[in-house]
């Protein structure tokens, strides 16, 4: 049993990231501040254990941020409490790196969508959530939270075509896309002639020397770079397999026109030091 020093020690090394996600589903970070000190006194008042403190800090938030979505445009059709979560859940929000801050436009479309859509939009397509963790926060199937992410990132694209996106956002929906497996979403993401190329010391690690065209490519991500972390490849907006700490791949994109025009698979230890993990929209600033 953690006492109560260690519990405040664990809860703070978790505060920025709940704060992240709380700012990313309410649009709000002084709403986001309240809703993690409230999860915080929910933590300090439970009297069941909590194995998975990251997993429960998560869940709690996520649900905090619903009620307050619910609160704000109330929806008859779905509860509007949640019961507390299951300690003993998986996070895979702690194997994701958060993207960065949304811009003004998609935060104004963000408030367009219903509370559920927006928590398995956010949840999803940002950090990494897996559909069954937000079936059962939204106390709903794994389809309907796949099609309420789904029904969400429709209208995104409707109101932000890709031509608008900032690179970083058409890289984060591209990852997005191949972790969920939505084949047609990487096409729309991938130029005709999109090229895959790999430095040698990629190679050596299994991946692709070359691959070109956008139904090629597509086929070998779709469903794949589940373990694949945002970063910065020098000043552009990437991705990296990390193990351990230690970045091992980085993915190196070039986008033009709101499309995957090129893709390098980067192993080479002087490309690697110059892969630095992305957090927010104040660190892209600094980058550029």
């Amino acid at each position: 049993m953690a006492t109560d020093d260690q519990l405040t020690e664990e809860f703070e090394a978790e505060r920025p990231r709940l704060v992240r996600i709380a700012a990313r589903i309410l649009g709000d970070p002084d709403a986001a501040q309240d809703v993690v000190q409230q999860a915080w006194l929910r933590l300090h008042g439970t009297t069941e254990p909590v194995d998975n403190l990251g997993g429960w800090l998560t869940t709690v938030t996520s649900r905090l941020c619903l009620d307050r979505l619910r609160a704000r445009a109330p929806e008859p059709l779905e509860a509007s409490h949640l019961d507390e979560p299951d300690v003993d859940a998986a996070d895979p929000a702690d194997e994701a790196v958060l993207a960065d801050t949304v811009g003004i436009a998609l935060q104004v479309v963000l408030d367009r969508l219903t509370p559920a859509e927006r928590v398995a939009f956010v949840l999803h397509d940002t950090f990494g959530v897996d559909f069954p963790v937000i079936a059962a926060m939204l106390e709903t199937s794994h389809a309907a939270a796949r099609k309420l992410a789904s029904r969400a990132r429709a209208k995104v694209s409707l109101a932000a075509p890709e031509d608008a996106l900032a690179d970083w956002q058409v890289v984060d929906a591209f990852m997005a896309a191949a972790r969920d497996g939505d084949f047609a979403r990487l096409l729309e993401l991938l130029a005709p002639d999109v090229l895959v190329s790999a430095d040698a010391a990629a190679v050596t690690m299994g991946t692709p020397a070359r691959m070109q065209g956008a139904d090629e490519v597509a086929a070998f991500f779709n469903g794949g770079a589940s373990t694949a972390f945002p970063v910065f490849v020098e000043t552009r907006p990437g991705a990296a397999w990390i193990h351990r700490g230690e970045v091992k791949v980085a993915f190196d994109f070039t986008v033009e026109d709101g499309r995957v025009r090129r893709l390098e698979f980067r192993a080479d230890p002087a490309a690697l030091a110059a892969v630095r993990r992305r957090a927010g929209a104040a660190e892209r600033t600094q980058e550029r």
